[in-house]
């Protein structure tokens, strides 16, 4: 067992004898001092776990020993003693950082206490999260094992989710356990969604999610109220775990209304599920009812150049009289430029806002060596994540929107997974790029058990550009390679985010609101 050093620096360090005496029982290595200058200098001299500060000492105080102590070595833990309870004395103290607060007269328990928050919390939480996980195990498992509907699902996911971020700082071997029951969770979950996906969108009476094309009608327009405005705010490729992590970074300006998921259709990329929930439409009917702005897979032209003519068009068909406006961010001088100019849009009803920031990320990621230096994993992933939301100048947009008291729709289009196993397929040169899915006339594989095959794309209200076009969508973890110089992508693209296929990450998404405080 570690054993920690404690400097502890008290006028009357005599009459705290039975206090020292009390924590040295307990495997702590006491350095006694009666004065401040001697703690500062001992501290500049020697490696201390915690300091004990008496706040009122002759000569040098406990705060002015605090400010040399912090100087010398800012992320050593002191805890500041006194007998004076003035409001004043503390906001000094906790203003100069100091770690805990001990008001005397001291009993062991206290100070034991405040030992072992600062020194042992780390060991204690993992502790306490492995053994929580571990009751938590069976219970998750046996869910997934029976047959769920899609809120159950759901549930799984972000109790999975749940876990996945309290493991971030706990025992590698427990958190190999939890990647083990995902992948588990995943291959049932797919199995799940080929079941049920064609229904969802052919039999009204199915038990179905909500998907992309509903969001706008069914979430978003209910929230519009006359004379105030709303955001939306649709964030690429933000997977569930990823808006755990940048959560606490809105908690200042906002409460969290509701926090819901949405199930993103297939294929779950940009072209087709974002375009679904500007325009209210599945991929054909869009195709079919707007030919003008549709871009089909043989078109060289960007397929999300007409966002904002689908939510015009959509708009229109609800018969909404309401003002709106449309933003893409997909530079950072673009969000620093709608950042400086976001006090123009709150005359209008509904403002929607894409960052396109994170998409951006992943397929950096795939791209640069160094990106994928720095996200080697999902737990680098979301750490990334919430480092670029915290210097965004999406974060400054949103501080100012709650300033103006607006209601504030956080969503994506679809999410993300890390990608392990290849799958081999074959395909003519007019097959799409993508990684997850393939859409094509001559696709070749083995094993249709294997991935999600569609052989009757109107079924799926996909478009059809031929009689013989077929899509296939991987499942799980996998990605698709051709024979051809499978190696060499296999190397490129393991352990790269992807999406376009069918995971609980990829289709099972963030669905937010949150109410201004003070609104």
């Amino acid at each position: 067992m570690q054993r920690y050093s404690i400097l502890w620096a008290d006028d009357e360090i005599d009459l705290l004898k039975p206090h020292i005496l009390f924590l040295q029982q307990r495997g702590y290595d006491i350095t006694p001092v009666n004065n401040g200058a001697e703690a500062v200098e001992l501290n500049e001299s020697r490696n201390f776990d915690i300091v004990f500060l008496d706040e009122h000492m002759p000569g040098m105080s406990g705060l002015e020993a605090l400010g040399h102590i912090k100087a010398s070595k800012p992320n050593v833990p002191v805890v500041m003693i006194t007998k004076n309870e003035e409001e004043q004395i503390m906001e000094e103290a906790i203003g100069s950082k100091i770690d805990d607060y001990l008001i005397k007269p001291l009993n062991p328990s206290q100070i034991l206490l405040s030992v072992k928050k600062l020194l042992d919390k780390k060991s204690l939480v993992m502790e306490k999260t492995t053994s929580d996980y571990q009751q938590d195990f069976q219970k998750i498992s046996m869910a997934f094992l029976g047959d769920l509907h899609h809120e159950e699902w759901a549930d799984v996911y972000r109790k999975l989710v749940f876990w996945e971020l309290q493991m971030d700082q706990a025992d590698a071997s427990m958190a190999e356990v939890l990647e083990s029951q995902k992948v588990e969770a995943n291959s049932n979950f797919c199995r799940f969604v080929k079941k049920n996906y064609e229904s969802w969108l052919n039999d009204p009476k199915a038990n179905k999610p909500l998907l992309s094309h509903q969001v706008m009608k069914r979430k978003v327009f209910p929230e519009l109220q006359e004379g105030k405005p709303c955001f939306l705010i649709v964030i690429d490729n933000l997977r569930f775990d990823q808006w755990k992590s940048i959560e606490p970074e809105l908690l200042d300006d906002f409460t969290v209304e509701k926090e819901e998921t949405y199930y993103s259709i297939l294929p779950t990329t940009t072209a087709y599920a974002r375009n679904a929930i500007f325009s209210g439409m599945l991929p054909s009917e869009m195709a079919k009812v707007h030919p003008d702005i549709w871009v089909g897979e043989d078109d060289d032209e960007g397929k999300n150049n007409f966002e904002a003519e689908f939510l015009e068009r959509q708009v229109r068909r609800n018969n909404l009289n309401i003002k709106i406006s449309y933003h893409k961010i997909k530079k950072l001088e673009e969000g620093r430029d709608l950042a400086d100019s976001v006090s123009n849009l709150f005359s209008n009803d509904l403002n929607v806002i894409v960052y396109n920031f994170v998409d951006m990320l992943s397929h950096a990621r795939t791209d640069m060596a160094m990106v994928r230096e720095l996200a080697p994993d999902e737990a680098a992933y979301r750490s990334i994540t919430r480092s670029w939301f915290q210097h965004s100048p999406l974060l400054e947009i949103l501080k100012k929107i709650a300033e103006k008291k607006a209601k504030v729709i956080i969503t994506t289009d679809h999410g993300t997974i890390r990608v392990k196993r290849p799958f081999k397929i074959v395909g003519d040169r007019n097959v799409n790029t993508n990684l997850r899915y393939k859409q094509g006339k001559n696709l070749g594989y083995d094993g249709d058990n294997k991935v999600f095959a569609v052989s009757r794309p109107e079924r799926f209200f996909l478009p059809k550009p031929n009689v013989s076009t077929t899509y296939v969508f991987a499942v799980e973890d996998q990605f698709f390679a051709y024979p051809n110089n499978f190696n060499y992508y296999v190397g490129l693209y393991k352990d790269t985010f992807q999406h376009g296929g069918v995971s609980l990450e990829e289709m099972i998404v963030p669905l937010i609101v949150l109410a201004p405080k003070g609104g």
